[in-house]
Parts: C-alpha cells; sequence; structure tokens
C-alpha cells in the first residue's frame, strides 16, 4: 500500500516539510491549506480520488455537495442563468470549480429544455483528475463547454461558484490573553503528523473585534477576497452567484464562535484537526460574505442580492419542479431548502457590473441590508 500523506515518507509530507524549513522553520496556515489541497498531483483536489457523492467509506467520496443531493438545484439555478443571460445580453456561462461536473450538466440540460440558446460554458478548473471526471459526465455537450485552467483576459457573462470560496486557503488570528497572533504550521517530529501548530505575535486582525476578553481563534480570507478583486476585473457585462456555506461578519465573529469554523471532511465524517491526514481530507472555512461584499464594491462591482439557499431556490422555482418530481425526488430536494439541513446555512451571494433590476432568486428574501 501507498503511505499515508501525513507520515513523514510520503512525497506530499515531503514537500510541505521542505516549505517550512526554507521559510524559516514556520509558514502560515494558509500556505501549509494550499499545499495540502492544491500542490500538483499530491494535494488533496489535485490526486487521484473521489470527493463529491453519497457514498461513503472505501472507494467512495468524502462529502455531497447539492447537486450530487438533487439534480432540482441545478435545475432551479438554471432559471436564474437564464433570466441573467437575457438581462445582460451574453451567450457564455463560466464556472469556477465544477467538481464532478453534477451542476454543470443539471444547468446545460435546463437550458436546452427552455430553450436558451448558450454559445459556450467554460470551466475553470485546477485539478486535472476533476477535468477529467468533468469530460466524462459533459460528453453529451462537448461542442459547447471547454476548460480553463486561469482567468481570462474579460469575461461577458454568467458566472457561477459553487462552494469554491470555502476551498480557498485562510489565515488563522488566535487572541490569547488579549493579545493577537497568527497561527502557523512547524515541523514536530514528535506528532504523529510531523506537524504541530506554532503562533507568533501578529499586527493582522479580523475585522471586527470580537466582543469579550476570551480567548478566540478565527480565520480572515484574503484569497477569497483576491479572487473578488481578479472577478470584478475581468467581469466586464453580465453577473455572478456563489454559493456557499457562511455568515454575515456579525454573526461570523460572533462572541460564541470562539473556535473558529475551519472544518475537514474524510468519508463522510467531520474534524477539526488539519494537521492529521494531510491530503488526504478536505479543508474548509465558513465564508464571510460580508467581507465578500465589501470586496466587491471596492472593485467596483455592484452587490445584486444575498439571501439563504432555501429563500434562493424557491424564488427560482424549485418548489414547482419538485411538486412535478417523484416521491424519492421530492424527499431528496427537501435537503436542499429545510432549516436544519442546507436552507439556512447555505447562503448566495450575487454581484454585477449592472444594479438594474432584481436576479429572479433575490425577489422574496433578501437580505444585502444584514451584511
Amino acid at each position: 500500500m501507498p503511505p499515508r500523506p501525513d507520515r513523514p515518507d510520503s512525497a506530499l509530507h515531503a514537500h510541505i516539510s521542505r516549505a517550512i524549513t526554507q521559510a524559516g522553520g514556520w509558514i502560515g496556515f494558509d500556505r501549509f491549506m494550499e499545499m495540502a489541497l492544491y500542490t500538483p498531483g499530491l494535494g488533496y483536489y489535485a490526486r487521484e480520488s473521489v470527493k463529491f457523492g453519497a457514498l461513503p467509506g472505501p472507494g467512495g467520496s468524502d462529502f455531497v455537495t447539492a447537486p450530487e443531493i438533487s439534480p432540482l438545484f441545478g435545475y432551479a439555478l438554471a432559471q436564474q442563468v437564464a433570466q441573467a443571460l437575457a438581462d445582460s445580453g451574453c451567450d457564455e456561462v463560466w464556472e469556477f470549480g465544477a467538481g464532478s461536473g453534477a451542476l454543470a450538466a443539471q444547468i446545460l440540460q435546463a437550458l436546452d429544455d427552455m430553450g436558451v440558446a448558450l454559445r459556450r460554458y467554460t470551466i475553470v478548473e485546477l485539478s486535472a483528475t476533476l477535468q477529467q471526471r468533468q469530460q466524462t459526465r459533459l460528453a453529451p455537450w462537448a461542442g459547447r463547454v471547454h476548460w480553463a485552467h486561469a482567468w481570462p483576459q474579460q469575461i461577458d457573462g454568467v458566472v457561477l461558484g459553487n462552494e469554491v470560496l470555502d476551498a480557498m486557503p485562510v489565515q488563522l488570528l488566535v487572541r490569547q490573553a488579549g493579545q493577537w497572533h497568527e497561527r502557523g504550521v512547524v515541523l514536530d517530529a514528535g506528532a504523529p503528523s510531523g506537524f504541530a501548530w506554532q503562533d507568533c505575535p501578529s499586527a493582522l486582525r479580523p475585522p471586527i473585534e470580537p466582543e469579550g476578553a476570551h480567548d478566540y481563534l478565527t480565520e480572515i480570507h484574503p484569497q477569497a477576497h483576491a479572487f473578488i478583486r481578479s472577478l470584478a476585473e475581468r467581469l466586464v457585462r453580465g453577473s455572478a452567484f456563489l454559493i456557499d456555506y457562511g455568515f454575515g461578519e456579525d454573526e461570523y465573529y460572533h462572541p460564541q464562535r470562539a473556535m473558529g469554523t475551519l472544518m475537514c471532511h474524510f468519508a463522510h465524517q467531520s474534524d477539526t484537526d488539519p494537521l492529521k491526514r494531510v491530503g488526504e481530507k478536505d479543508i474548509t472555512a465558513h465564508v464571510n460574505f460580508t467581507g465578500v461584499a465589501l470586496a466587491a464594491q471596492d472593485a467596483g462591482l455592484q452587490v445584486l442580492g444575498y439571501t439563504s439557499q432555501a429563500h434562493f431556490l424557491m424564488n427560482c422555482g424549485i418548489v414547482d419542479l419538485m411538486q412535478a418530481a417523484a416521491l424519492p425526488a421530492r424527499v431528496a430536494a427537501q435537503t436542499l431548502i429545510l432549516e436544519h439541513e442546507m436552507g439556512e446555512l447555505f447562503k448566495v451571494i450575487a454581484l454585477g457590473t449592472d444594479a438594474d433590476g432584481a436576479p429572479l432568486g433575490f425577489r422574496r428574501g433578501d437580505r444585502s441590508h444584514r451584511l
């Protein structure tokens, strides 16, 4: 059997260890997270494995996303895509981080069923293994689906990102005895994984100071904000719809959220220790949607809407889709909109170049004023 990636004899462990040594013995968690997830051929998203799906266990997946839960997710989202394409006069969709390709397949099929003339569907994907899965799944639309591995010079169309922002590396900040530190990673031969935490005094701060004097661990999101700025630089005409789990700023930095939101996923199990099983499991953090909105506005985009996934999908007609579906499909789709499932934790934010007209998904229950 190949060595487990969290053991010192693995190639990924050696790669990260060299980076720590070359950096003087300490690296910020954001750099560690980036290497653990995206090192070519070695990181979690860059290696051969099944990541998305409903089946855990040996040979199974690690977590399930909304398109794998129910195709009605993509069919409802397609209603918003169709409206946004019509309003902008564009005929292209861009999807970042398309995962298994399930969402792209659902949207392409739904747009075809609606008679929407889509010239091109471009997927921006960093993982060669995921691109191969996407190509197989999207073979029926081979003439219209294309792949890119970097930002284009400009984008005219509708941009989609489902659970993209949560996988972007974050910096960890910890307040101890009233002083802020940045939490990073060092080598530790005595630790099972060979890695350990180390905190260094830092001038970095969360955007708001959490109330109270108690110790507090949280995240800041410079890479997600950089993504939004890059989007703003290139989005000439159209809009973007980003779906992810997270909160507005006040809730994100609530005094009781003292252990942060960092989470790992492996075989449909969750844990909070990213230093173990490095490269074998997903690492994520919740999204601060206030920070996303401010980064967008600072870069020249408009916030077109912000609401819960439940409100968004219901505005886009998922209830009608459920009523027309068979009972098993209706039961599966309920997970997408129930408050104690994905309906409230997941949010949708829309960004665009033109604020005229309300996007379909935010006509009821828009919470932009709460950002």
